[in-house]
């Protein structure tokens, strides 16, 4: 498989990110499938169709479809985004419970796992692999689901991880990741033409889920130190906004008593976004722009720099997050902004 291979897979998948969502927000609309606001959590001005999640799937499993031959891999990761797309798209009509949410991401896991997406660290004992991959893939998985707060937000920092790894997989000569990488990150960035502020259409749970349980078989993958030793923590930066806010999310909700599944301005974009006076596109620009630092850390890490260099930026980075993070907690979400 050649480069421009893949770029043919990425600019097909723009196009038909670009076709699909349209198209999905009119269907979205002729059967009542709107996010009505609700004046605490939801506050845009007019309900929203949520139905760019299938726009964004389609446009991935096409264009992957039209280009090239599914190995075991691929084939479990794209079973695997489907059951995850149908669990959050039953979830979008508000029939699921939290556990049966989990259930049916469990099923999705179970059968990456059982297609080959497994931690192969040697330093990790191999009974362990398995129960790490899985509970990596639901991390990453509710991570973007909870990061699905603003308008653009995890379509954009989902790109930003898609195209990372991408690079990383084609350096490598994972093509078959790379192309999966590519074509997700198309079909994110043609949906985000729509879902940008003023979004016109949001992924609702079912994009979130099968986009985070997506990104995160692929970071399973892809394999990070063939050229470094410190490429094992490349995912850790790729993946620092969705990873810091779920973090930061369970921590806040726990100290108040909520449950973690309880909906809350919890969220650091959030936060940040009442430090701007509550405009929504410099929140989701400034996470983007930490999403793209990670993202150059992680690719950097993973492919070109040495351990010592790749552990002081990993480090200093995570300092920083941890500085931002600390500051936004000072802040008051009770208050009018």
């Amino acid at each position: 498989m050649s480069a421009p291979l893949l770029l043919l897979v990425f600019v097909l998948a723009v196009l038909l990110g670009l076709y699909f969502t349209p198209v999905a927000r009119q269907a979205a609309l002729r059967f009542g499938i709107v996010d009505r606001p609700d004046g605490r959590l939801k506050t845009q001005g007019e309900p929203v169709p949520y139905l760019g999640g299938i726009a964004i799937f389609l446009a991935y499993l096409v264009s992957l479809g039209l280009v090239l031959p599914f190995n075991s891999l691929l084939l479990g990761l794209l079973l695997a985004g489907t059951l995850t797309l149908l669990v959050g798209l039953i979830d979008d009509f508000g029939v699921l419970t939290p556990l049966a949410k989990v259930a049916g991401q469990g099923v999705a896991i179970f059968v990456l796992v059982r297609s080959g997406a497994v931690i192969e660290l040697a330093e990790v004992p191999e009974a362990l692999r398995w129960p790490l991959a899985a509970a990596w893939l639901l991390a990453v998985c509710n991570a973007f689901n909870l990061l699905d707060i603003m308008d653009g937000l995890a379509a954009g920092v989902g790109t930003v991880a898609a195209l990372a790894m991408g690079i990383v997989a084609l350096v490598g000569g994972e093509y078959p990741e790379a192309a999966a990488a590519f074509a997700l990150a198309g079909g994110l960035l043609g949906f985000l033409v729509y879902n940008f502020n003023p979004a016109r259409i949001y992924m609702g749970d079912a994009g979130s889920l099968a986009t985070g349980i997506s990104l995160g078989a692929l970071a399973l993958a892809i394999r990070w130190t063939d050229r470094s030793p410190a490429g094992f923590l490349a995912p850790l930066a790729i993946f620092v906004v969705p990873l810091a806010d779920v973090v930061y999310v369970s921590v806040l909700r726990a100290r108040a008593g909520r449950p973690f599944w309880h909906g809350s301005p919890d969220h650091f974009p959030l936060r940040l976004r009442r430090t701007l006076g509550g405009a929504v596109r410099p929140a989701v620009l400034t996470c983007y722009a930490l999403a793209l630092s990670g993202g150059v850390i992680g690719v950097g890490s993973a492919l070109w720099w040495s351990w010592q260099l790749s552990l002081w930026l990993l480090g200093g980075f995570g300092v920083a997050m941890l500085a931002l993070l600390g500051w936004l907690a000072r802040i008051d979400m009770s208050r009018t902004p």
